[in-house]
C-alpha cells in the first residue's frame, strides 16, 4: 500500500529556532523520506509572532505549509500579509468570522491531496469559537477532497487535546499538539487509524524556560512582577514528529517523534532585519 509521509516541525522559537530549521529541515526531510513538511512558526520572531519576511524565507527551508497559534497577531504587519499573500501560512480556524487569513488549507503533492487544519484550544486560553464544532466543519469540508488530514491543535490543556483525539478519531490522519514547548512521550495510533501526540515540543533553545531566558521568566514567578522576556540561546534542538499515512484510506500507519541537537556555533547565521 502506498504511504504518504508527513513531517511536522514543532514551534520554531526565535533566531536559534530559525537557524536550526534553516540547516536541519532539508536533511531531515531526506532522512525520513518526507513528502510534506508542516511547521508551527508563531514564535519565530523572538518568541512572539512571526514577520512576513520570516514567513517568506522559511518556505525556502523545505517547509510546505506553516501553522500558528495564539501569538500570531503579536507582529501587526502579519495582518496585511494574511490579506495579500498565499494562505500557506494559516491561523487557528476557530477565530471568529472576519478574522484575516484561513484556518485550513488543501494542498497537492503530485496527484495526492493533503489537508491541514490549525485549531486552538479554549482551556486556559483566549475565548474563541468552539474548537470541536469548528473542527468538525473543517474536517467535513476537507474530506470531500482527501482522506489525508493533519491537525495542529494549539492548546494548553492535555485533557482538551486528548478530547479532540477521541472526537475526531478515525476522521483525521493525525492530531499533533503544540503550544507548551515541551515534547510529550505519548505518541500513539488509535484503533481507527488516527496518529496522536499531545505536544511536539519546540525547535529552539532548550536551556531556557520554554524558549525564554531563565532569569526574567523565573523572576516573574518569584515576584509576580512583569518582566521583559528575551529568547534564550543555549542548547538548541529541533523537535518534531514523522507520520506515515496510507494514501487510499488516510489511516496512519506509523508515528515517530524526534528531538535532535543543533550546533548553532558552527552554523551560518540567518540574518533578518529584526533586532532579536
Amino acid at each position: 500500500m502506498p504511504l504518504f509521509t508527513l513531517m511536522f516541525i514543532a514551534d520554531i522559537c526565535g533566531r536559534p529556532g530559525r537557524q536550526a530549521a534553516a540547516h536541519m529541515i532539508k536533511p531531515l526531510k531526506e532522512k525520513y523520506g518526507a513528502d510534506y513538511v508542516i511547521a508551527n512558526v508563531e514564535n519565530a520572531a523572538g518568541g512572539f509572532g512571526v514577520t512576513p519576511e520570516m514567513s517568506r524565507k522559511m518556505f525556502s527551508y523545505g517547509i510546505n505549509l506553516q501553522t500558528s497559534g495564539n501569538h500570531i497577531w503579536d507582529r501587526v504587519d502579519i495582518i496585511e500579509y494574511f490579506e495579500s499573500q498565499s494562505p500557506k501560512l494559516i491561523r487557528p480556524a476557530n477565530y471568529p468570522p472576519g478574522t484575516p487569513g484561513v484556518g485550513s488549507y488543501l494542498d497537492t503533492v503530485g496527484d495526492i491531496k493533503v489537508g491541514v487544519i490549525n485549531m486552538m484550544g479554549r482551556t486556559y486560553m483566549a475565548p474563541l469559537d468552539d474548537p470541536f464544532r469548528v473542527a468538525k466543519r473543517e474536517v467535513a469540508q476537507l474530506s470531500n477532497e482527501t482522506n489525508i488530514i493533519f491537525m495542529d491543535f494549539h492548546a494548553e490543556a492535555t485533557s482538551e487535546k486528548q478530547a479532540m483525539m477521541y472526537f475526531l478519531d478515525g476522521r483525521v490522519s493525525a492530531i499533533v499538539g503544540t503550544h507548551t514547548h515541551v515534547q510529550t512521550a505519548d505518541e500513539q495510533i488509535t484503533a481507527r487509524g488516527t496518529a496522536y501526540l499531545t505536544d511536539a515540543g519546540m525547535t529552539g533553545p532548550h536551556d531556557s524556560i520554554i524558549g525564554m531566558d531563565v532569569g526574567p521568566s523565573l523572576g516573574r514567578f518569584l515576584t509576580g512582577m512583569p518582566k521583559r522576556f528575551t529568547c534564550a540561546s543555549g542548547d538548541v534542538r529541533i523537535s518534531g514528529v514523522v507520520i506515515r499515512v496510507d494514501v487510499e484510506s488516510g489511516r496512519a500507519e506509523h508515528i515517530e517523534r524526534f528531538v535532535l541537537p543543533f550546533d548553532i556555533n558552527n552554523a551560518q547565521q540567518d540574518v533578518f532585519n529584526e533586532p532579536e
